[in-house]
């Protein structure tokens, strides 16, 4: 066989690979909370919006919900202050909340002008629209950070409406209160909150590490899939720390709120996206329910 048949016969190969899965997951809603690296690099932001764009075009329903944290701290220091975190939110006084939904405006606009590019219509809306995410304060340890906002109630109306009417939604993770005062909120908190509104089923989170780790130290530690009651095992045995901590307890949350599955890939990887809902193999963690046919807590290779 001639190499360039040979180079056909394999791109035949992964479309056959993709096939089940396009009809498994056909008109099903996946949420990608979209941060990290791969928001910084222009190259792994394309990659990432073809990835969610290809997966429209074939009959999922995808909504993105991105972050914007790296951008917010550069411009808060434009503006003669530097950034404080509190257990890893943003202290976020009056001023800094302006500057907030000014970046994640703009972030929001440039991934729509980037989305409708590829041929697919999107829009671009924050918590605010529509009463979609509704927030009371949040307190850490009782200590006030500012506007810093958390999720009470998602009206998912204004979602079901958008993809409807065949667009993608883009959502920046603002919200309001019951007095209309504006608030930042956690971008991995948003998400949860949306995918638990619209019963998605799969929620993705891309980040800066290439997964979860039993121990972050023994790289061959690699968990390929776990379940939720391993997961909060893992949280109260005190191996897991960092940013890893905040965002494995949203993924176990989601899971027991309804999601079907929720996966963190590494963002830095070109099409992880396209590499975990099309592939045998997958890349990243899956966080699965109790009841998913799953033989061990380090289980790799074939995913279920």
């Amino acid at each position: 066989m001639k190499p360039e048949m040979e180079e056909i016969m394999k791109k035949a190969a992964v479309l056959v690979e993709a096939l089940p899965y396009i009809q498994k997951f056909n008109r099903k809603f996946i949420v990608v909370k979209y941060g990290g690296s791969a928001m910084s690099d222009d190259a792994l932001k394309r990659s990432v919006i073809q990835d969610v764009t290809l997966l429209k075009l074939v009959g999922f329903k995808p909504i993105i919900v991105h972050g914007g944290g790296k951008a917010i701290s550069s411009w808060v220091k434009k503006a003669g202050k530097q950034p404080v975190f509190v257990s890893g939110l943003r202290v976020t006084d009056a001023e800094t909340m302006e500057i907030a939904e000014m970046v994640l405006n703009q972030v929001n606009k440039s991934l729509v002008s980037m989305v409708q590019k590829l041929g697919v219509l999107a829009a671009g809306i924050s918590g605010k629209d529509g009463n979609l995410l509704q927030v009371e304060k949040k307190y850490v340890d009782g200590q006030d950070i500012g506007f810093v906002g958390d999720v009470k109630q998602v009206n998912p109306k204004i979602l079901y409406d958008l993809i409807d009417d065949d667009f993608l939604p883009i959502v920046a993770p603002i919200g309001m209160d019951e007095n209309c005062d504006t608030y930042n909120i956690n971008a991995d908190d948003a998400a949860c909150a949306i995918a638990r509104a619209v019963g998605a089923d799969k929620l993705v989170f891309l980040t800066d590490v290439e997964g979860l780790y039993k121990d972050f130290d023994d790289k061959d530690s690699f968990i390929n899939r776990i379940r939720v009651s391993d997961a909060e095992a893992l949280i109260q045995s005190g191996y897991i720390g960092g940013g890893m901590l905040p965002k494995l307890a949203n993924c176990t949350a989601a899971v027991k709120d309804g999601v079907n599955r929720v996966h963190i890939l590494d963002g830095r990887i070109p099409h992880c996206l396209l590499l975990e809902v099309f592939t045998d193999r997958g890349v990243g963690t899956a966080i699965v329910g109790d009841d998913d046919p799953l033989p061990d807590i380090l289980q790799k290779g074939k995913k279920a």
